[in-house]
């Protein structure tokens, strides 16, 4: 009896050990790769190392011609590789996207010869991908950052294809761990700390900054919201949809849906078209310099879509004076009650 039940526990054991390695190769399959240069190793590490979804990060070298160089060969900037990082990561926990917008909050994007104190071509800043969908995404992330304006230089961090990867010595690996307290010296020391911190401000890592342009359904536009909104017409006053719209819900864009403006911020401006004192999410509109009719003005444009909404002038109500007028045919409006079944369930608590 002791022998036959034996047998079935290790029959059991066996039987289980197969279905789990099973499950860790399936889980191991839809892992993927990301790429990333921006500057010293050590640093990009640590700032992936513990995301959730992240499976390993790896320092290393990547881009140049030599196979498997060491550290002095890369820093002599002869062979042509950058300092990277490798991750591995969960798509199904983490995204792309997550990962891009960690990437651009640890760098300073307009540096064209290193970062920070590291100076040189193996210092220099690239999101290399590994697919057309990596590049669709890392080309998507840049032109954001590009028209948010977060910088007034231009953003030159290089997009490419991957090529090879040769990790570092195994000293480099977990340098924050491994030495803390240099660490922690070389990233203040550096510049890295106070520049991130000085941009970003200190927030949760994980938040994506350079959300992927959505896709453009314009075959269901009317001509006028065509018009308003690819051509940058303005549509009349006073015989608008909106102008006077009392209800309470959000304004969202016509083209994309991102959210836009909240009915708690509109007001009556006397001018026949909608009126806000401020967007819904700052990073949802971009603002930039309008030189036409002879005049100077700032338009204003969704972030995603790039939609042309209307101007933004200073003799509105609020404390900062700000009155953004938008076009209604840039607008779709969203009744408080339709938040949750239309997708904007976030947004209810304004108007509790």
């Amino acid at each position: 009896m002791g022998c036959v039940m034996s047998e079935k526990i290790i029959i059991s054991t066996l039987l289980l050990l197969f279905v789990s390695g099973v499950k860790l190769a399936k889980a191991s399959e839809e892992y993927k790769k990301a790429t990333f240069a921006g500057g010293c190793f050590w640093c990009m590490e640590a700032a992936f190392k513990e995301l959730e979804g992240v499976i390993e990060v790896k320092s290393g070298y990547s881009g140049g011609q030599k196979a498997n160089p060491k550290y002095e060969e890369v820093s002599s900037g002869k062979t042509g590789h950058m300092e990277a990082i490798q991750i591995t990561y969960d798509p199904n926990v983490i995204s792309y996207e997550s990962l891009l917008g960690v990437f651009w909050r640890q760098i300073d994007p307009t540096d064209i010869n290193g970062q920070f104190a590291d100076r040189g071509s193996q210092y220099q800043t690239a999101i290399l991908y590994h697919d057309e969908e990596q590049r669709i995404k890392a080309e998507g992330s840049k032109e954001w950052l590009e028209k948010s304006k977060i910088f007034a230089k231009p953003v030159v961090t290089q997009i490419k294809e991957f090529k090879n990867f040769y990790p570092a010595e195994e000293y480099h690996q977990d340098y924050y761990k491994k030495e803390p307290a240099r660490y922690d010296a070389y990233k203040k020391g550096s510049g890295r700390e106070d520049f991130i911190n000085k941009v970003w401000e200190k927030g949760n890592k994980t938040i994506s900054i350079c959300p992927l342009p959505r896709k453009k359904n314009l075959s269901n536009l009317t001509s006028l919201q065509y018009k308003v909104t690819q051509e940058n017409a303005t549509e009349t006053p006073f015989k608008n949809e909106f102008w006077d719209n009392k209800k309470d819900g959000i304004y969202v864009d016509i083209v994309s849906g991102e959210p836009l403006f909240s009915s708690k911020d509109k007001f009556d401006s006397n001018t026949g078209w909608p009126s806000f004192t401020k967007p819904i999410e700052s990073k949802n509109v971009i603002e930039k310099e309008d030189d036409s009719f002879f005049m100077k003005r700032t338009e204003v444009r969704s972030s995603s879509a790039n939609s042309h909404l209307g101007h933004l002038f200073n003799d509105g109500p609020g404390p900062d004076g700000s009155r953004y007028c938008i076009n209604s045919a840039a607008l779709r409006f969203i009744p408080k009650e339709d938040l949750e079944k239309a997708g904007y369930g976030k947004y209810k608590k304004l108007f509790e």
